[in-house]
């Protein structure tokens, strides 16, 4: 998890906390962390002692009220109140797999009916572009990538089911006669994939704060359709560089199935996000 992953995720929490009624402040634009001048902890953040002046409350208990909602957030391990609110932050080893383990187990969004001209309109409301160009089955139009990185996903774990392959953000691989080797999705070609799946509650967040106050997905719609195009073009990228499935006399194991485990998180989210935008999300192009 990065500096800048982190600090969305603390900025999460304190939307949590708000939203819940744990807190009551207004949300700061940002929230700065740093690695922590004593102790083992990974990162510290003094977001709570900024917070605890509007709160009218002591540091330590505005801390303590975000622990629970940081300690929550997929790749932390665990969350410390230090000295007068200081949040200290221990990040979980399997961070990468925390991150995918939300998007592995997510039930299937219910598909839009099929209408290539209602996915258009929609999609240029957010996004902009010409209505004919969209309509186009190629990849410069941004719509076609998102929905062929979709499809492209879920013919990965088609492909995988047929060899016998079982999606898992982790494993490992043989590195000799006695010796195994852990096997991550940074470690399988899948590092910048992850880094985005990572900031997409963040903007999902967002568009739907957006439309439950406006009724319309706004400037919120127009991220939610750029991280879409961003993360399609990402999971196509790492496809062309080292696929998920085996090639050639490669045989099926450990990386292949951290690849699919990304595939599957990745084909969520694309669904996900889509089916936000008011976009049908087919299997098959």
């Amino acid at each position: 998890m990065t500096p800048a992953q982190l600090s969305d995720a603390v900025l999460r929490s304190v939307r949590h906390a708000v939203r819940s009624g744990d807190l009551r402040v207004a949300v700061p634009g940002r929230a700065g962390v740093r690695r922590p001048p004593h102790g083992d902890a990974d990162w510290s953040t003094g977001i709570a002692l900024a917070l605890a002046g509007p709160a009218g409350r002591p540091g330590r208990e505005v801390a303590e009220t975000l622990r629970a909602h940081l300690a929550a957030v997929p790749g932390v391990a665990r969350v410390e109140v230090a000295g007068p609110g200081f949040l200290d932050i221990h990040l979980a080893e399997d961070a990468d797999a925390a991150v995918l383990a939300p998007w592995l187990d997510a039930p299937p969004v219910t598909p839009w009916p099929e209408d290539p001209a209602r996915d258009v309109a929609r999609w240029a409301a957010v996004a902009g572009g010409d209505p004919a160009e969209l309509l186009t089955q190629r990849e410069p139009n941004p719509l076609f990538t998102v929905r062929w990185a979709h499809a492209r996903c879920r013919a990965l774990l088609r492909g995988g089911a047929a060899m016998g392959l079982t999606p898992a953000p982790g494993g490992e691989v043989a590195t000799g006669p006695a010796g195994t080797d852990a096997v991550t999705p940074a470690g399988a070609g899948r590092s910048e994939v992850v880094r985005l799946i990572a900031e997409y509650p963040r903007l999902r967040d967002a568009l739907t704060s957006a439309l439950d106050a406006e009724g319309t997905p706004g400037e919120a719609g127009g991220a939610v359709a750029r991280f879409l195009v961003s993360l399609a073009d990402a999971l196509l990228a790492a496809e062309t560089t080292a696929p998920a499935l085996p090639v050639g006399e490669e045989k099926p194991g450990a990386v292949h199935r951290v690849r699919l485990a990304v595939a599957l998180a990745t084909g969520t989210v694309l669904a996900d996000g889509l089916h936000r935008l008011g976009v049908n999300a087919p299997d098959h192009l």
